[in-house]
């Protein structure tokens, strides 16, 4: 053989293949909508007239584009939640953080590779409150041939839990902060964008989900809420647990799960009776004195071959404050951690980090039903104020004056974070970002306070999954607690719950530079300012940086 036809062979046989995925293409028009719910109608925000939006399908190594039209009265932008983003902050979605809004008639291309993820996440608006009615899902598919690590179901099903308010909730929500106080809560809780019969409105229908006997069924299970973590049961079926925030975990059987908004679970049931309609039904968690709404919403599993008339097996949801119950569900998650997925736990710690979360007081004269206060939320007692140009652009064009790069990385105040609160209740303001060194590690204890009230905060990082390596109740403490973490295979997600009057720790590698958006998930918080940002520095050369902005990104 000739010697350069040798060298050809050897270099085919070392470089591996480049299999790159398809291009996927869809188009979202942010349209109004009449939609009626609990007997009443109103105009809503929806993609394509549809509530809850069109699920957005692609496979591992995929590259998708969404050409988002804006045709409504507000701002918009769209975040693709728990899409690592790597590289391609500039399409992550939080408005004035990575973008500035989509503005009325103008559109932007959401231009995104799912790179090493598989599994269930969602898209929603990010951007006031609209993410009430304007969001969907996302399936992630494996590569092609490369099977589920767990029985392939018969059939797979988007399961969308949401709130429903009977009034405009952007009117809600602005009349909170106009008082000072906290919104009215929802009318009603929805699966797959129905609350099913309630006494005020019996003739409403609820979502059916359609089953045959023998057969197993993979429900997609996303939370959507604005406001509330949620428990998921059917009537006289386990589920089996094998994903959540796009991770495959140890399988698990269960009957009841518990799912924070921003959260997804993928949950196996057999459809292992002869015949029937059995009750779904989605609840509040609560474990807090603090108003929720106590909607239970309801959807039937339906065995082919069950006659209409035929009356339904109900179940009891848990009680509104079933710690114990939660508990139970969380406790039980565990990376699979197997050699195909592996859990890559951060064994060093370069940044050691504790945030406390958490409500405030701060002074408001305008506040008449608040008595001159207003009630506000940080991190580490830093009330997040949102800029007017987009933290990701002030970053990458370094322009000064929009953000500070001091934001605490432990608390200011030091005190009994779970106890009585201290005698001043105020909180500082803010555009403060953290900034992390590329391909540093980090551990981030997220620390509850009792101010007002301990509250289960669920908390969303952009751009990165954690490893959720401790939790607790009281008071976090570093020489005791830091034993106790596991570090093989602890649950692996993007958005976790602050236990109430407790703290979680979390691990994570910063491998994508940018700047990204941390937040409480409950968007009341948020709106108070329980938010803050990671600025990860670039790494070298082209692959560890952030490329420029695309031509088309909207302008403030």
């Amino acid at each position: 053989m000739d010697s350069w036809l040798q060298i050809l062979v050897l270099v085919a046989c070392i470089t591996p293949a480049v299999v790159e995925g398809r291009v996927r293409n869809y188009t979202f028009n942010v349209v109004t909508k009449n939609t009626t719910r609990l007997c009443s109608s109103k105009p809503i925000v929806t993609v394509n007239g549809m509530f809850p939006g069109p699920t957005l399908y692609a496979r591992e190594d995929d590259t998708v584009l969404v050409k988002v039209t804006n045709r409504v009265k507000y701002n918009v932008t769209i975040h693709w939640h728990g899409v690592r983003q790597l590289r391609t902050g500039w399409a992550d979605g939080p408005a004035y953080i990575t973008q500035c809004p989509i503005q009325p008639g103008q559109s932007y291309v959401y231009n995104f590779t799912i790179t090493g993820q598989r599994g269930t996440l969602l898209w929603h608006a990010h951007i006031l409150w609209l993410r009430v009615t304007l969001h969907g899902a996302i399936v992630i598919l494996p590569k092609r041939g490369v099977p589920y690590p767990f029985p392939k179901p018969h059939k797979e099903v988007v399961v969308v839990l949401g709130e429903w308010w009977k009034s405009d909730t952007e009117a809600v929500i602005n009349q909170a902060i106009k008082s000072g106080l906290a919104p009215n809560v929802s009318d009603a809780h929805t699966i797959n964008g129905h609350p099913g019969p309630i006494s005020s409105c019996p003739s409403q229908g609820g979502f059916t989900l359609p089953v045959e006997s023998g057969k197993t069924y993979m429900l997609r299970i996303i939370n959507a809420a604005l406001n509330e973590e949620l428990f998921f049961k059917i009537a006289g079926h386990q589920l089996t647990i094998v994903e959540v925030d796009a991770t495959y975990v140890k399988p698990f059987k269960t009957n009841t799960i518990v799912i924070a908004p921003g959260q997804t679970t993928n949950a196996l049931v057999s459809a292992d009776q002869s015949s029937g309609k059995y009750l779904v039904a989605a609840s509040p968690f609560m474990d807090s004195p603090i108003a929720v709404d106590n909607m239970t919403a309801t959807a039937t599993l339906h065995y082919s071959g069950t006659l209409a008339a035929t009356s339904t097996t109900l179940t009891k949801t848990p009680p509104q404050n079933a710690t114990a119950v939660a508990n139970n569900f969380i406790n039980s998650l565990r990376s699979l951690n197997s050699k195909t997925y592996p859990a890559k736990v951060p064994l060093t710690v370069d940044h050691n980090l504790i945030f406390t979360v958490g409500l405030g007081i701060n002074p408001c004269p305008s506040c008449k039903a608040g008595n001159g206060s207003r009630v506000v939320a940080s991190m580490n007692n830093v009330t997040f104020v949102m800029p007017t140009t987009a933290l990701l652009q002030a970053h990458f064009f370094n322009i000064s004056g929009v953000f500070t790069s001091d934001f605490p990385g432990n608390p200011p105040n030091i005190f009994n974070y779970t106890g009585s609160p201290p005698s001043n209740l105020r909180t500082m303001s803010g555009t403060k970002v953290y900034k992390l060194r590329y391909n540093s590690t980090v551990q981030l204890v997220l620390q509850d306070t009792g101010i007002i009230a301990p509250e289960n905060h669920p908390i969303h990082l952009h751009g990165f999954n954690f490893f959720a390596v401790g939790k607790g109740l009281g008071n976090y403490n570093p020489k005791v607690d830091q034993k106790n973490f596991n570090l093989i295979d602890p649950v692996e997600r993007n958005t976790i719950g602050v236990p109430s009057g407790g703290w979680v720790a979390l691990r994570f590698r910063a491998d994508n530079p940018g700047v990204w958006f941390m937040h409480c998930h409950l968007e009341i918080h948020t709106t108070w300012g329980l938010k803050m940002a990671f600025l990860v520095d670039n790494g070298k050369g082209p692959n560890e940086s952030l490329p420029p902005p695309p031509s088309d990104l909207p302008k403030c």
